[in-house]
């Protein structure tokens, strides 16, 4: 046999001749490896013969007085043994990768989401925690600018923002529809204390002109040119650079200003919030999760996806605000239908969100 040495790189075809080989010398022979191998002989006779020629060496002796490695064929086998074995502990490995996941993921959230009913991001980050114990998970809570300019630079994996425009090297996942009301407080002078059973309680009617008397705190961060359209005819004496800071003006009893449903909610419910006309003064911002589309592979990242899509599916998109009693009877029909149609969390959402729209709906309509 022409020893000319093996040329080329080892390929799928290769390490399948070596997998055959190790087989029949564990076997002592080609009848017992038949076996185990569970192919006929003359197969494993031709893929010896394959493997001879492909590496230029004779490896054993077969015939009347038995099956004998020659010293090429155990200086073969072992290094056989020794590429074999760390060919199946990398793949072991990288299929551990994907079962128990370790690193980082980094995330840039704008503020006061938690409250949102959905929670498909503390969803998500528990399902990740869940696959991989040993990640680490660090949020930054940042302006969207900057969370945009984070994940485009690499200092942010994902991020969730309000979509007021779309980047170019940007990918968008369509996460919350979050609806927002102008509110008053106790002690402001549009503050109604409610009747008991008074389904108003929630959402008072209130004249356009009345609400332009008074002063209102306006959002210093970006706005669709619908949202600045809704703010203009306010009175603007104040300013606030986040929600919280908006939250915290509008409880001094002294400003009116706009805020998430979900976020008011706590003290609309404790009677210390009170939403003036808000079918009337109420907008939807939509959020979404962003990653930059030229990123490098990263398996706790793409978990991190997969966990976030797989509940955007189970989440319906529902609407909360209508515009009269025939549009609320679409909308009802509409979240029933979400309702039956929903996994056990999908209609939980969908019932926190149907009480919402009717009181809301009936005390202003009332």
């Amino acid at each position: 046999m022409r020893k000319d040495g093996m040329r080329g790189q080892l390929g799928d075809a290769d390490l399948r001749l070596l997998r055959i080989f190790r087989k029949v010398v564990e076997c002592g022979g080609f009848s017992a490896a038949e076996i185990e191998l569970n192919i006929s002989r003359s197969a494993i006779s031709m893929a010896m013969s394959d493997l001879e020629t492909r590496l230029g060496l004779k490896l054993c002796q077969r015939g009347r007085s038995g099956f004998a490695l020659t010293n090429e064929g155990r200086d073969v086998h072992e290094a056989a043994m020794q590429m074999l074995a760390a060919a199946e502990g990398f793949r072991t490995r990288i299929n551990g990768l994907h079962a128990w996941l370790k690193g980082e993921l980094n995330i840039g959230i704008t503020d006061n989401l938690v409250t949102m009913p959905e929670m498909h991001i503390t969803h998500a980050l528990s399902a990740l925690k869940k696959h991989g114990p040993e990640v680490k998970i660090n949020i930054r809570m940042i302006p969207p600018n900057e969370i945009e300019r984070a994940v485009l630079d690499g200092r942010l994996h994902t991020g969730v923002i309000p979509t007021l425009k779309t980047l170019p090297g940007l990918e968008y996942r369509s996460l919350y529809e979050e609806t927002s009301c102008l509110y008053c407080a106790r002690g402001h002078v549009l503050f109604r204390e409610p009747r008991e059973g008074d389904t108003r309680a929630r959402g008072r009617p209130v004249g356009q002109e009345e609400i332009r008397q008074h002063d209102a705190v306006l959002p210093a961060y970006a706005q669709t040119p619908t949202i600045k359209a809704l703010h203009e005819p306010l009175r603007a004496s104040a300013s606030a650079t986040d929600r919280e800071g908006i939250a915290f003006l509008v409880l001094s009893g002294r400003y009116l200003g706009y805020l998430p449903t979900h976020y008011a909610e706590r003290w609309v419910r404790d009677g210390q919030m009170q939403a003036l006309s808000p079918v009337a003064n109420s907008y939807v911002t939509y959020y979404s999760a962003i990653t930059r589309k030229s990123r490098a592979p990263n398996l706790v990242l793409e978990r991190y996806l997969t966990e976030l899509d797989a509940l955007r599916q189970v989440t319906p998109t529902l609407v909360v605000v209508v515009n009269d009693r025939q549009q609320l009877n679409r909308d009802l029909v509409q979240l029933l239908g979400a309702m039956r149609n929903a996994g056990i969390e999908g209609q939980a959402v969908a019932g926190a969100h149907l009480i919402e729209l009717v009181t809301v709906a009936i005390g202003e309509m009332s």
